[in-house]
């Protein structure tokens, strides 16, 4: 894509996908899905039903290949059923199911791992993130390496105490990280395919992975996305649930940041030019 983007309503840049073309679609090493969308589901019965009718039109709006991936990470309702019954209507919603209840991470990696399109994005299953910010997050693809959401109006969505532990961990995130990602805990992202082949993720890394992108190179954008109130269930993660052990996760980042390998060839004579 080339030259500048009209202007949103909402701020920023207008919503264009990147572009695909016919050649890219008849390789033959290319995979069965332009998009993978990548959605960790525990316990969310009663909001599939509404964010797959959400979710299907806007997908097919983008005029792309596209596949849903819904990873039921243990949930003991009728999640997983109700994502058997999407696949029977329409062959391009996935089911990974895990065995047990592992948590966000670990749901996202299987997800990320089962993926085949050449875009992924990752979201929530609590009707929280805006699927039509998803083409909003596709539309920076073509100069980004990864897009990540930044909840802009969380008064919309969350109480005063959750908005004001989130603002707090993220400064301190920030400031032990040497980071500047303004919304460390929103999942709602967009990749290159690319980004994801050297991610290794632990527990609760998924918080960090805009930094861990960032490590080895990769562009991350943070652009605003939309927020809205949770309508059915309750939140997976207490304000304070998690305190200990996201410091802990914190400091080993800090950790790996400092002992990064940092250095340029300046000549190599003979060899490999691959390094084999």
């Amino acid at each position: 894509m080339g030259g500048a983007l009209p202007e949103d309503p909402r701020g920023g840049l207008q919503a264009t996908v990147p572009a695909v073309t016919p050649r890219a679609r008849a390789g033959a090493a290319i995979p069965v899905a332009d998009l993978s969308v990548v959605i960790p589901v525990y316990n969310e019965e009663e909001n599939l039903p509404l964010l797959w009718a959400e979710l299907r039109p806007v997908l097919e709006g983008l005029g792309l290949a596209f596949e849903v991936i819904f990873v039921d990470d243990g949930s003991v309702d009728r999640s997983a059923e109700l994502v058997r019954a999407f696949r029977e209507q329409d062959p391009r919603v996935r089911l990974v199911r895990l065995k047990a209840n592992a948590g966000e991470t670990a749901a996202t990696d299987a997800g990320l791992r089962a993926a085949r399109g050449r875009w992924v994005v990752t979201m929530d299953a609590d009707l929280q993130n805006d699927p039509a910010d998803i083409p909003r997050l596709l539309a920076h693809l073509d100069r980004w390496d990864a897009v990540t959401g930044w909840r802009v109006n969380r008064a919309a969505g969350d109480s005063l105490a959750r908005r004001l532990a989130s603002r707090i961990a993220n400064a301190v995130r920030n400031r032990l990280s040497g980071e500047s990602i303004r919304d460390s805990g929103c999942t709602f992202r967009a990749f290159r395919r690319e980004c994801l082949r050297g991610l290794t993720l632990y527990r609760g890394f998924h918080r960090f992975v805009p930094t861990l992108l960032r490590m080895q190179g990769y562009r991350v954008l943070e652009v605003p996305i939309n927020h809205r109130p949770r309508r059915f269930g309750r939140s997976k993660y207490r304000i304070f649930d998690r305190a200990l052990p996201a410091l802990a996760d914190l400091l080993v980042v800090r950790w790996m940041k400092a002992r990064q390998l940092r250095y340029e060839v300046a000549e190599s004579l003979g060899g490999d030019p691959a390094g084999a």
